[in-house]
């Protein structure tokens, strides 16, 4: 989940309270306070809530939260006269297109370094990656409109972000840092997407890089927005997060015409919600003026109807609002969990701890023990990082997403060492040593099983290390094992095992083979192992085993 840096002096004056009153109240509307310094709060928000991944947005949402400002933010939005053409050549690319207008925009130090929290952390809970929505900042008074988004010859060249030479795209996808990082999402097409002035001059190409030309400084004034993703839906949410966002700066928000279509509006969804079953799904009674009371603290416009009806209208940027559900959640926060009576369940029932969970409770003692830190991988990955990367062979036991949202996302893991390996990469500035593990389920064809996967990176790490977490971790599992050579491409031969049950191969450890450190992009060596956790004494056998 991402977490966003809070300036206090910044945020103290968007929001109009005391820090102390704020890092009281903040982690009952969804949030976990990380760390606490002098000057800023680290916070981790549900990433159900872009719309919070900025200061601006957190200060929008503490302020109906305290009663300072209650109710739905009217935005205003103007037309810019600015236009966009989009080329049907990038149909089978990258579609959809949005856009707007940031005018007066007063961007200090930190107001920048807002902005640029919020871009990053919408490309990762609402873009994918990039791979749905990438999203582009660019110094409008640095260029000319119209503007015109387009499939382009791949070599086209401009000067990219951070580099003072021109350079083909082509180049930029082996030579700029971020078009190494991206290259996946458009190297496989004969053209790539491109955004230029009226003059020709090149603002972006997306989802990779912007040009130098448009670079937003202190000095900006007016921004252009883009977005360009294969999601309609998810294009304008990130559109309309930023442009809020900034809106409660005091910036003001202008509309683009794209073929012919005035984006955006930002203008909030209405639907009419039942008093009565969310009294019933909290188990509170509630009046339609109460259950309106309580949906202006959560920014909401909300109007009772009736008895047993609120018409509530619900802001642009509250893309989690699925559900009349979502809405009622947003009452029961406004309410206050801590408000709510504690009682004993109508059914009471004598449980026990699975088994499994009983074994993996003990991996993580262990380990933890061991100073490894638990890290949680997604379930969902792709055969890049299961196989490629890691120089095995691709499994025909994968199972595969049939219908995948991503291509980061496409099959069920079958080991855990890859995802670890990939969480070091994006923690690769960070100190060493670090020292990962993850336990939990894989899936190979429709069978399900526990393995537990662990990674050191330091520049001392080696197979002796490996070995002695390997041994570590079976002597208090209590899990009788011997070692044999081991042939795994993804450790350096001679410096890897086999982890041996009888005569079954059951794990394996050692030092990573540097093409998968490269492939991670790591710079020092990894100690590692993996185990499958079904040899372990007290894990429960499959149905109709004699």
């Amino acid at each position: 989940m991402p977490i966003i840096t809070l300036p206090f002096a910044y945020l103290e004056r968007l929001v109009g309270a005391e820090r102390s009153v704020i890092l009281d109240r903040v982690p009952m509307i969804g949030a976990d306070i990380e760390r606490v310094e002098e000057d800023h709060a680290d916070i981790e928000f549900f990433p159900d809530r872009p719309d919070l991944f900025s200061a601006e947005g957190v200060a929008r949402a503490m302020r109906g939260f305290l009663g300072i400002e209650t109710g739905l933010r009217a935005y205003s939005v103007r037309p810019s006269g600015i236009a966009f053409t989009v080329d049907p050549a990038l149909a089978g690319i990258r579609p959809f297109l949005g856009s707007a207008v940031i005018r007066d925009v007063s961007l200090g130090e930190e107001a920048i370094e807002s902005l640029m929290g919020l871009q990053e952390a919408l490309h990762w809970a609402v873009g994918r990656g990039r791979a749905k929505v990438a999203i582009g900042v660019h110094d409008l008074d640095t260029v000319e409109p119209p503007f015109r988004y387009f499939a382009a010859p791949r070599d086209r060249s401009f000067v990219p972000l951070d580099f003072d030479r021109e350079m083909t795209m082509e180049e930029i996808l082996v030579e700029h840092p971020k078009g190494r990082d991206y290259a996946h999402l458009v190297e496989r097409f004969a053209r790539f997407p491109l955004i230029v002035d009226a003059r020709d001059r090149v603002l972006s190409f997306p989802p990779v890089i912007n040009g130098e030309l448009t670079r937003v400084t202190t000095e900006t004034q007016n921004i252009l927005l883009d977005t360009t993703g294969t999601d309609a839906k998810a294009v304008m949410t990130a559109v309309n997060i930023i442009c809020t966002a900034l809106a409660e700066t005091g910036a003001a928000i202008e509309s683009v015409t794209i073929d012919g279509r005035e984006v955006p509006t930002l203008a909030p969804a209405e639907r009419i919600v039942s008093v009565a079953e969310c009294s019933d799904l909290l188990g509170i009674r509630l009046s339609p003026g109460e259950m309106s009371e309580l949906l202006w603290r959560m920014r909401f416009g909300a109007e009772p109807m009736g008895d047993d009806r609120v018409r509530v209208q619900v802001p642009c940027y509250r893309a989690d609002i699925l559900h009349d559900w979502d809405v009622f959640e947003d009452v029961a926060i406004a309410y206050g969990y801590e408000n709510f009576e504690a009682c004993l369940p109508s059914t009471f029932t004598i449980a026990r701890e699975h088994p499994i969970a009983v074994i993996e409770g003990a991996v993580r003692s262990i380990l933890v023990g061991l100073g490894y830190l638990e890290m949680m991988p997604f379930t969902l990955t792709s055969e890049p990082v299961l196989f490629d990367k890691m120089q095995r062979p691709r499994s025909s036991a994968a199972l595969r997403v049939l219908h995948p949202i991503s291509e980061e996302q496409t099959v069920v893991r079958t080991d855990i060492l890859p995802l670890l390996l990939e969480m070091l990469q994006l923690n690769r500035h960070r100190e060493l040593p670090q020292r990962l593990f993850a336990v939990g389920d894989v899936v190979a064809g429709t069978a399900t099983y526990q393995k537990v996967a662990a990674t050191s990176i330091h520049p001392g790490a080696d197979f002796s290390e490996a070995y002695a977490t390997t041994d570590a971790l079976c002597r208090e599992l209590s899990l009788p094992y011997t070692v044999a050579e081991s042939e795994d491409p993804a450790f350096i031969d001679g410096r890897r095992g086999n982890i041996l049950v009888g005569c079954r191969i059951v794990g394996v450890f050692g030092e990573i083979h540097p093409a998968v450190l490269n492939a991670f992009e790591l710079e020092h060596p990894v100690a590692a192992l993996e185990l499958d956790l079904t040899v372990v004494p007290g894990y429960p056998a499959p149905p109709g085993t004699p």
